[in-house]
Formats: C-alpha cells, sequence, structure tokens
C-alpha cells in the first residue's frame, strides 16, 4: 500500500482554493534525449517469457518504448514496505522519455500517484496551474516521511513544466484508516459505495499463481493486523478498487485517447490483467492489450513455469543496483559463443559461472575469444587469475606493464652505473638486487590502480564472515579513483576517494617489503662479501642505512607520490579509451 497507509494523524492541511483550473494542454517537452543515449544505463527485462526474466540488450531498448508508448495506461510498480528512492529515478526516466515520444506524437499524457490520496486533486491541479507552489503542495503531504517529498518533487515539477497532468488516485487517509481498524464494514453507506467493491465482484476469490489469494492473506497468524492480515486484505481490496476507479475515469475523460501512466505499490499491480489488483479491474472495459505493467527494483527474479502467469511485462532496474542476476541477454552470449566455436566448459571456472549468473556481457565475451588468439595471452588469461580480469578490462594492459618495466630497469640500471662507475660489474650482486626491488615495485604501481573486471564477488560465497567482509569492503571501491562505471557498478565520490586512500596504502606495504626485502639482502651480501673476500670488503668504512627507517620512507614515498601520479595516469588512460 502507498506511505499514506501507516502515516499518524497530522493536523488539518490549510484549505484548498475554490476554483479548479482546466488543466494546459500539453507542450513539448524542455529537454528530449534519445533513446540510447544514456550513461548510465538502466536495466530492463522481459517478465513474460517462460523461465528466468530476459535481458533487454541495449539495442533493442527501442522497442520496449514503443510497446510502453502505445499503450493506454502504463503502470509503475514501486516498493512499499521499504520504500527505494531509486525507484523515483527510474519513475521520472519513464515519464520522461514517454513525454517526448507523446509530444512527437501530439498524444496528451497524464501521470497518476497512489502516494497523493484522491482527496488532494483540487491541490493538485492548483500546483499545475501555479497557484501554489511546492511549498504549499508540501504541507499537504505531512503524512509522507520527511525524505519522501525530496524524493518525489523533481518527479512532480517536470510534470508541471511540461504540462503533463497530475491525477491524485491513491484511498483518502480517514478512509484507509477505518478499513485498517475495522474493516469495510467500519465506513459509512456513503464511503462503502464510493470506495469498496460491489458485493459479489469475484476480486477476493482470487487466482492461482501457486497459491490462492485467500491462502495468502490467510498464512501469517503472527499478528491480526499484520501485512497479510485480513484486515490488511480489506485494505487492499479498497485501494485496488479505488485507483482502478480513478483509472477509467481519467481514460473515459480523454478524448483522442491519451496516454496514462499510474505509479503505484507493485503489490497493487503483480499479474497484470490476469491477477486480483488495478489492471485486473481495468481490463473488464479496456482491452488487455491496453495496458502494460512494469515493476521497479524488484528484489527477485522468480523462474516463470508453462502454465504460471507472469508477474509484469518487464523488470525495470536502475543503474544503481547491482546486478546479480541475468545482466545481459542470453541470446547474444550465445551467438558471441557460436561465432567463437567455444563451449562454456572450455572457458575458466570463474568465467563459466560468471555468464550462468548472467554477469558477463557479450562484450567482455568478445574480448576474452580476442585475447585468446595469441600463445602469449592464452597462458596468461588461462592460469593467472589476475591477469585475466585486468586483460578483460584492459586488453593493452600487458603493453603498459612492459613499458613501465624497460623504463623502470633501464633507468635503474643507468643510475647504478654513474653511481659506481668502474666497479659497476663488481658490485653487480648490489646492483640486482636494486634493479630488482625498482622492477617489483614499479609492476605493482601498474598492477594495483589497474582497472579490472572480476565476477568472483559474484560467485565465491564460501569465504569465512571476516574474510567476506574484507573482500565485500575492497570490493565495493573502484581499482583507481577514475574507473569507469559498468552494468552494476555506480561508484560514488565518497567511494572514489576512498579508492585512492586504499590503493596508496597498498602501495605503501608494497614499498615497506620490498625496501625491508632490498635491504636485508644487501646486508646479508655485505655479510657474505666480508666473509668471503675481506680484502675487497666494499665501503667497509661506510656506514650503512637503518633497514626499517629506509623502508618507512620509502613506504610513505609510494603512498602518496607515487599512488597520486599513478592515480592520474588511469585518468589519462580512461580519456584515451573515451576518445
Amino acid at each position: 500500500a502507498a506511505p499514506a497507509a501507516a502515516a499518524d494523524d497530522q493536523a488539518s492541511p490549510p484549505p484548498p482554493p475554490a476554483e479548479s483550473p482546466a488543466p494546459a494542454p500539453l507542450p513539448p517537452p524542455k529537454e528530449k534525449e534519445p533513446d540510447g543515449d544514456e550513461s548510465a544505463v538502466s536495466r530492463v527485462y522481459d517478465a513474460t517469457v517462460i523461465g528466468e526474466p530476459q535481458a533487454v540488450r541495449r539495442e533493442a531498448k527501442g522497442r520496449v518504448w514503443d510497446k510502453l508508448a502505445a499503450a493506454r495506461v502504463v503502470y509503475l510498480g514501486e516498493a512499499e514496505l521499504v520504500p527505494d528512492p531509486d525507484d523515483r529515478v527510474l519513475e521520472l526516466e519513464i515519464v520522461t522519455k514517454l513525454a517526448a515520444r507523446c509530444a512527437d506524437a501530439e498524444r496528451r499524457m497524464s501521470l497518476a500517484l497512489e502516494a497523493f490520496p484522491c482527496d488532494l486533486q483540487q491541490q493538485l491541479d492548483d500546483f499545475m496551474s501555479g497557484r501554489i507552489d511546492g511549498s504549499i503542495l508540501k504541507l499537504y503531504t505531512s503524512h509522507w516521511p520527511s525524505e519522501r517529498w525530496q524524493e518525489y518533487e523533481p518527479l512532480l515539477n517536470f510534470c508541471r513544466d511540461n504540462g503533463i497532468k497530475l491525477v491524485a488516485s491513491g484511498t483518502p487517509l480517514q478512509v484507509k484508516r477505518t478499513v485498517q481498524a475495522e474493516g469495510i464494514g467500519g465506513l459509512s453507506k456513503a464511503e462503502r459505495k464510493e470506495y469498496a467493491p460491489p458485493a459479489g465482484s469475484g476480486f477476493i476469490s482470487g487466482f492461482r499463481s501457486g497459491r490462492s489469494f485467500i491462502e495468502n492473506i490467510t498464512s501469517t497468524r503472527d499478528s491480526p493486523f499484520g501485512p497479510n492480515s485480513y484486515l490488511s486484505a480489506q485494505a487492499r481490496v479498497v485501494d485496488d478498487y479505488t485507483m482502478s476507479q480513478i483509472v477509467m475515469k481519467e481514460l473515459n475523460g480523454r478524448d483522442p485517447p491519451g496516454l496514462l501512466i499510474v505509479v503505484a505499490g507493485a503489490s497493487h499491480l503483480i499479474y497484470g490483467s490476469r491477477g486480483t489488483g488495478v489492471p485486473a479491474r481495468v481490463s473488464k472495459k479496456l482491452p488487455k492489450k491496453g495496458q502494460v505493467v512494469v515493476l521497479l527494483d524488484p528484489e527477485r527474479q522468480s523462474i516463470r513455469r508453462e502454465g504460471q502467469i507472469p508477474v509484469a511485462d518487464f523488470l525495470w532496474y536502475s543503474a544503481a543496483k547491482t546486478c546479480t542476476r541475468n545482466c545481459f541477454d542470453r541470446a547474444e552470449i550465445a551467438r558471441v559463443m557460436n561465432a567463437a566455436g567455444r563451449r562454456p566448459e572450455a572457458l575458466p571456472q570463474d568465467l563459466q559461472k560468471g555468464i550462468d549468473l548472467g554477469v558477463v556481457s557479450p562484450e567482455i565475451l568478445q574480448n576474452f575469444f580476442d585475447l585468446d588468439k595469441n600463445p602469449v595471452m592464452t597462458e596468461l588469461i588461462h592460469r593467472f587469475q589476475g591477469f585475466r580480469e585486468r586483460l578483460l578490462a584492459d586488453p593493452k594492459f600487458l603493453q603498459r606493464l612492459a613499458i613501465e618495466e624497460a623504463i623502470s630497469i633501464s633507468t635503474t640500471l643507468l643510475a647504478q652505473y654513474e653511481r659506481r662507475k668502474g666497479r659497476f660489474f663488481e658490485e653487480i650482486d648490489y646492483v640486482l638486487t636494486d634493479t630488482i626491488r625498482g622492477s617489483v615495485v614499479d609492476f605493482f604501481t601498474v598492477w594495483l590502480p589497474a582497472p579490472t573486471i572480476s565476477v568472483l564477488s559474484f560467485t565465491d560465497n564460501d569465504s569465512g564472515q571476516s574474510l567476506g567482509f574484507v573482500r565485500g569492503l575492497l570490493g565495493s571501491l573502484p581499482d583507481n579513483a577514475f574507473q569507469k562505471n559498468t552494468f552494476g557498478q555506480n561508484w560514488n565520490m565518497n567511494q572514489r576517494v576512498a579508492a585512492v586512500i586504499v590503493g596508496g596504502l597498498k602501495l605503501a606495504g608494497v614499498g615497506f617489503i620490498s625496501s625491508v626485502g632490498a635491504g636485508v639482502s644487501s646486508d646479508l651480501l655485505y655479510a657474505a662479501r666480508g666473509v668471503l673476500k675481506p680484502s675487497v670488503s666494499v665501503g667497509a668504512g661506510r656506514k650503512r642505512a637503518p633497514v626499517l627507517k629506509s623502508a618507512a620512507v620509502y613506504s610513505c614515498f609510494l603512498g602518496t607520490s607515487a599512488n597520486l601520479r599513478y592515480q592520474i595516469l588511469a585518468y589519462l588512460q580512461s580519456l584515451n579509451q573515451c576518445s
């Protein structure tokens, strides 16, 4: 049910104005974006197929918009028990795109909101006409949680600015509270006539999707007033009936037919015209093909078997939501596999599991097959997980690493030669120690901030609690502060700043360990020289640098200067990839 269902009684809002102006005609939207120009792409699934919902390819998303724009009513089902702010982002996205299409077709569009009780229609009309502003309209939503207005405000402002009529479709608060406390029998005769379905309408008897509606509403014995209690079921029926009556009134009042978008709780919309909610009631007077049901950010994707009713037409996920199941079109994955002449069994196990979960895109799979054509790359991507993750994200990673190592080794050898001159070959063991240390450090300075594509976070669930927590924490951060967002990854500014700090700590650790290793090795070589060749002992009178102090200074250098430098290099590389 809408958030108003659980609200406490509030002070009476200010009285509404006396006159109700006619809604303004629909002008073209102020901004119109092509359907495929989204930088952070939301994910759409076809829920009408047999089996698991099928991901819709980005290039095929236009057909989804065509189906929505051709309907008479589009239902958007949002979360109810725990409202999700991302739902409002999706609602604005969908309304914006459909408004542009309706403007092109010179078709009127309306938006019905369950969150506004129907006795607030006058206030919505005044807001649309500019007689009251958002601050006044907000006073009538005092039953909402404090953050809810900020979530809905962009959507309301867009509708006002583009002439999209707002329709209040929720049950009045007093009626809903009476039904939740006393049942439909607690309503007055006039209220029952207006808000309750006629006796014998058949919408309580329910349909079958595993269990009947009656079995569902009577399965909870914890509380007679719980979400599945009979009183709550009556409240739901009243909500469904009220919304369906308002939807039909809005549809019948439009000539020529326009597009109506209905935003309501998901439980009022599931199973579409074959359920017990609003679409089923409307379908008695409207062709079934004229309605489309979209569920926003549903928590689960259930497997649909033969004969079962589709829960909705589409499942629509925000770009901010982590993708954990069937994120990409299976037909495209199969096409790439067939074109390469490969079978899933020949792939590394993590990629096999990633394809099964739907978290491996066709582009990643194609990159893997392209790399697999080179014998050297084949050994690396099949035998070493780390190389595979980095090469899939950046096929030129090996070239970058080779260039960095070549520069590191050559500059270290030149510096050692300038320092030792004629003693260079005599002290070659010290030269090699410093060169190896520099090579190891430069390897990790390139390795650690390099972008990766890993499916281990989706497939590895067997770690211990503490290890799993650490992996989850590190897995939630980008590899570098400027890494591009991918499907299911939408890093915010705090996570990117944390990536710089964590990257600095990693490099500081590498610098400390490598410096201690190089210092200890150098001291061992120095001691060995003193035993084997006392007469040619190098620098016998010189004071040796403290190992731990040198390691601490070197680790601070890597964690600050080198870390920031390579974070910036990662940013420049990302610009080159985009160009």
